[in-house]
């Protein structure tokens, strides 16, 4: 009986693991070969011709990150030191229950809220619009890792500091957060990474920019919008230029986990030493 469930569990892992592998080198054979400098660094060409590339789209995405980051992360990152240092059990439980119920939210759910709350009080599509909605979905995620990170933290870093004479908000600031940094730059990237291939919020707040958007309060491009657009299209060159930016998308969010994996790392060879 061992033997035949050993052999079965490794047949399905070896399953799974030739699907993704499969799926990723499909994406980096079609996306990697039409990926040029022209690509990366040209707006997008008109409708019908060929050539062009989503310059605007990479950058668009990277401004939609950086609002993301600005106005998600402080929040949740604050929740998750309350709920791991402060809070008490009824509140912190709901304030839980309520990240991960939003953690399940489809994410076009988010895309309605954003645009009901941002896009028409402006009366206009913006990157504002569409970071506030990435930030919305990253509060939950951020919330739960930096509270489970800082749960991991030795209960005596704690009471050595009060020991020594040191209150609790600077026992937190000053042992709690730096002890628990590592882990808690963790989950802030593996979350950038989750809502950076989000399509729908994008839908009804950011919209599409064919040219250069100025600031952060004009309509946007994105990589996951372009790509569903240019997947969709009758054009054959639209057709390979989402291949090159799905490649595109692949490769940050594979930077931002090996980043992540990286941290992680070091902050436990750190603490074992």
């Amino acid at each position: 009986m061992n033997g035949i469930m050993l052999t079965l569990t490794g047949v399905c892992a070896l399953i799974a693991v030739s699907v993704l592998m499969f799926i990723l080198g499909y994406l980096v054979w079609n996306g990697g070969r039409y990926l040029t400098w022209t690509f990366l660094t040209h707006l997008p060409a008109p409708v019908g011709e060929t050539g062009g590339g989503m310059a605007n789209a990479i950058v668009g995405s990277g401004k939609l990150l950086l609002i993301a980051a600005l106005t998600g992360v402080p929040v949740g990152f604050m929740g998750g030191v309350y709920l791991s240092e402060f809070g008490g059990k009824t509140f912190p439980f709901m304030v839980r229950y309520t990240a991960d119920l939003l953690n399940g939210v489809p994410s076009i759910v988010m895309g309605i809220f954003a645009f009901t709350v941002v896009v028409l009080p402006m009366g206009h599509f913006s990157a504002l619009a569409g970071g506030m909605a990435l930030g919305a979905m990253l509060i939950p995620i951020v919330v739960r890792s930096t509270e489970e990170f800082l749960r991991a933290v030795p209960l005596t870093l704690r009471e050595g500091a009060l020991a020594l004479g040191a209150n609790k908000w600077k026992t937190v600031a000053t042992v709690v957060i730096p002890a628990g940094f590592q882990g808690i730059a963790t989950g802030i990237l593996l979350s950038l990474a989750r809502v950076a291939g989000e399509t729908a919020p994008l839908l009804f707040t950011s919209f599409n920019n064919q040219y250069w958007s100025s600031g952060f309060n004009q309509p946007t491009a994105s990589l996951p919008y372009m790509i569903y657009i240019y997947a969709i299209s009758p054009y054959d060159d639209w057709h390979r230029q989402a291949w090159a930016a799905g490649f595109i998308l692949l490769a940050l969010v594979l930077a931002a986990n090996i980043g992540a994996r990286l941290i992680l790392s070091r902050g436990i060879r750190v603490a074992r030493g």
